[in-house]
């Protein structure tokens, strides 16, 4: 099988899912464990994803700084920067690593 079938076969799958969100009754939409499911969801997928982008290069796990960046920006959000503000500095933060010599 080609990656076209496998690329079709994904889109097929993220169409269906889709669809059946659109299927649930909004009677369990709306109870409140449902929507607090739904948001711990999001915030551990959000979370996975940073943490793959910021350690993973290709199949290594690398340490670099991105790590360095992220705990920067982290730090900035704790102190409740505005967003903005947590952006420029993780981004300062890297080029200051990499300026550095970190890889």
């Amino acid at each position: 099988m080609s990656l076209w079938f496998w690329v079709i076969v994904a889109c097929v799958a993220g169409f269906l899912t889709k669809l059946l969100g659109y299927l649930v009754p909004r009677k369990w939409l709306a109870n409140p464990r449902v929507a607090r499911i739904a948001g711990t969801l999001t915030i551990g997928l959000l979370a996975s994803l940073t943490m793959a982008n910021t350690v993973a290069t290709g199949q290594d796990l690398v340490v670099d700084a991105r790590l360095g960046a992220l705990v920067v920006a982290a730090i900035a959000l704790w102190l409740r920067a505005p967003f903005l503000v947590v952006v420029i500095v993780g981004a300062a933060a890297a080029a200051g690593l990499r300026l550095l010599g970190a890889p």
